[in-house]
């Protein structure tokens, strides 16, 4: 989710960070710096984010939509790991007026369960934490980290920093999933290839350097999310994603970001990166939502993506962008838009592929 134009937080200390939509923001560069208070992440390093046009083919029923004949890979994940035929589904979870502990237990009172994965975003210069008391035992925190370019992570500038941070997700003492980076073959991060001379080489350079610093210091409760936006802007040879992938060793799983903006089927937004990296690599749907168009529109869709995740064994995890703080585009992404909505997506919570 790119920075886009997002409205100061309610609650003080919070909201851990900015998110932004790949495919939302509108607001010009100067209306995404915002600042940090007590702990709250920021995105001052955003820029200007991209307007996606509908794929191709969005409105018809997309190529991959039955079940795919890519070789599933059959374990993985590093310390959070893949289980085959199986999907944890989880969320970014920012509801106006609640605390985490209260929109997860508000989570929890819906669906009957807790979210297998809670994301968080924070800043490149934040503290990663180092405790997280609210998160319930059987959910895996997800750590979206911001970069920044290429030369300052390269010149050795910040390698006490990425040091610190890997200390800190030591300290955690659980599995975490650890998302650095992401959406870098968009043209709206500091840390993306459109920012930095057109050169994915320093991206896959950084991602290195920072993963060996963390090996250093033997933060080995991390598992590594490297995570393309689900298409490219610009649509460019050189930003294709297979230019980013910092190599299998480097991977533990492939994450990607997508939205039901222009009426895209799931398998229009995630059959590509499917076909890619799904015969080697657990993939996690890092960032979903959907549009409301009225009626059953939304219910529809978060159907439809759960059929088509149940046909993809290879996708280890759902982590839903479920929120109503972010104004940049659309007010609500939460799941309980209206009751059809919350009715879908509570049957994907009990459908027993998503139990893992």
């Amino acid at each position: 989710m790119n920075g886009g134009a997002h409205r100061a937080p309610s609650r003080v200390g919070r909201r851990k960070a900015l998110a932004g939509i790949a495919a939302l923001a509108v607001a010009p560069a100067a209306a995404v710096v915002v600042t940090q208070v007590r702990g709250k992440t920021t995105a001052a390093e955003a820029t200007t984010g991209p307007s996606h046009a509908p794929s191709a083919g969005a409105s018809t029923p997309a190529k991959g939509s039955k079940p795919s004949g890519v070789a599933v890979v059959a374990k993985g994940g590093g310390p959070v790991p893949y289980v085959r035929g199986r999907t944890m589904l989880g969320a970014y979870l920012d509801l106006e007026g609640l605390s985490e502990t209260e929109a997860i237990k508000l989570r929890r009172r819906q669906t009957g369960r807790d979210p297998r994965i809670l994301h968080q975003f924070f800043a490149w210069q934040d503290t990663l934490p180092r405790s997280l008391p609210w998160l319930p035992d059987d959910s895996y925190p997800m750590i979206s980290w911001r970069g920044t370019d290429h030369g300052s992570i390269l010149s050795g500038k910040f390698d006490d920093l990425i040091a610190r941070n890997a200390k800190q997700l030591k300290r955690l003492g659980r599995p975490v999933l650890l998302r650095w980076g992401w959406e870098m073959n968009g043209d709206w991060y500091r840390w993306g290839g459109a920012q930095n001379n057109n050169n994915p080489a320093g991206y896959v350079r950084s991602w290195k350097r920072i993963r060996e610093i963390f090996a250093d210091q033997k933060a080995d409760n991390v598992s590594w999310v490297w995570s393309p936006n689900w298409n490219d802007k610009p649509a460019a040879a050189w930003n294709a994603k297979p230019k980013f992938y910092p190599g299998d060793d480097m991977v533990d799983w492939v994450g990607v970001s997508g939205y039901n903006l222009n009426r895209e089927l799931p398998g229009a937004l995630f059959q590509g990166i499917y076909d890619l990296y799904g015969g080697k690599k657990p993939l996690m749907i890092t960032e979903v939502g959907s549009v409301d168009r009225g009626g059953r529109t939304k219910a529809d869709w978060t159907t439809a993506l759960a059929t088509w995740v149940k046909q993809h064994p290879a996708v280890g995890a759902v982590v839903w962008f479920d929120t109503d703080t972010h104004y940049n585009y659309h007010e609500k992404w939460r799941v309980d838009t209206d009751p059809e909505s919350l009715a879908a997506f509570v049957a994907m919570a009990k459908d027993p592929h998503f139990a893992a």
